[in-house]
């Protein structure tokens, strides 16, 4: 049975073997023990209630219950900017206008912002290729929303999600060879991986300080401005049918868009509920479909995906089941359906 559950120190390798199979894009997963230890010994400080708000990131793990095997990564940030830069450009507008000369012109320009400063994040998502399939992908990636459900207090008002921006098969972009590599002395995979370990204090020093005329670069890089790359669009529809939206925040690298949301408007917390686990009953209903299931637990957080017909206070969970998620008879468990669709 798949479960999610936090990251612990012993699930290094596993990450590494991720890390190998996600190759050079995601950058918040190199192929890096010493960073990915780092990671989870923040994780772990995060859940013992010792990091402060500045440093607390929650990394979670797709295992495999039955082999013990790790299949995926996901992790959500409480606060992002608080003690590294959190850069971003927003897409504005300035005007130009003379009425003398009966003049009136609108341009887009890129503002370099720290707005997002103390909003949540949702980072770091990969699920292995052995991995893609019986609807793991959705498990991993919703499950950070119970999360989010059953400890608000814990995170932001607003929680943002950065999409891959556009780039060819080599890894080049448009933006970046039209504006980024002005200012910086680097390939965009370098600039890319420095931001993505941390490290960014150079943004600041390094781009420009006023706006940034869109209508000025070239046009292959105004088309990629707030576009998403192929392989992440199944990621945005995704967050798009939970209520995510695009603010006219982009990434100052690739200028792929930047998704928000409410928590509380988020459909995976909105729609939860906390119902009554009634273990070992057979669930027979016609109607089933499939929901998340969490336990209510902070460090001993579980969630697994169950096809299920819960009724108005409770749910039947197997025994297996109630294993899986550390929980007894009469437990507590947030349930949710797992996407919209399946919603009755």
């Amino acid at each position: 049975m798949m479960v999610i559950r936090p990251v612990r120190a012993a699930d290094l390798d596993g990450l590494m073997a991720l890390a190998r199979s996600a190759g050079v894009g995601l950058t918040s997963l190199p192929v890096n023990a010493e960073r990915l230890a780092a990671r989870i010994a923040r994780s772990e400080k995060s859940f013992s209630g010792e990091a402060t708000l500045a440093e607390r990131g929650y990394v979670f793990v797709l295992e495999d219950s039955d082999t013990g095997a790790v299949g995926g990564i996901c992790a959500v940030e409480a606060a992002v900017g608080l003690k590294e830069p959190w850069y971003n450009y927003r897409v504005g507008n300035i005007v130009h206008a003379s009425e003398e000369l009966n003049v009136y012109t609108r341009h887009e320009t890129l503002f370099l912002s720290n707005d997002h400063t103390g909003y949540s994040e949702l980072c770091t998502l990969f699920l292995h290729p052995d991995f893609r399939a019986n609807k793991n992908g959705g498990l991993l990636s919703k499950s950070r929303f119970l999360f989010l459900a059953q400890f608000p207090e814990m995170f932001g008002k607003v929680v943002v999600a950065e999409m891959r921006g556009v780039s060819d098969a080599e890894g080049n972009s448009p933006f970046w060879e039209a504006l980024g590599r002005h200012f910086f002395s680097m390939e965009f995979a370098q600039a890319d991986y420095l931001t993505g370990v941390g490290q960014k204090a150079f943004v600041a020093e390094l781009m420009p300080k006023f706006p940034v005329y869109i209508d000025f670069l070239p046009q292959d890089a105004q088309d990629v401005v707030g576009q998403t790359h192929d392989n992440t669009k199944p990621a945005l529809s995704m967050l798009h049918s939970e209520g995510f939206r695009y603010e006219g925040y982009v990434d100052i690298f690739d200028a792929g868009p930047t998704v928000q949301a409410y928590v509380q408007d988020v459909r995976a917390v909105r729609e939860s509920r906390l119902l009554a686990a009634n273990v070992g009953r057979s669930d027979d209903a016609a109607d089933k479909a499939f929901y998340l299931v969490s336990n209510t637990g902070y460090d001993g957080f579980r969630v697994l995906l169950a096809e299920l017909a819960p009724a108005a206070d409770s749910v039947n969970l197997s025994e297996e089941q109630a294993a899986t998620l550390n929980i007894k008879q009469g437990d507590t468990v947030r349930v949710v359906a797992l996407s919209p669709k399946e919603t009755a």
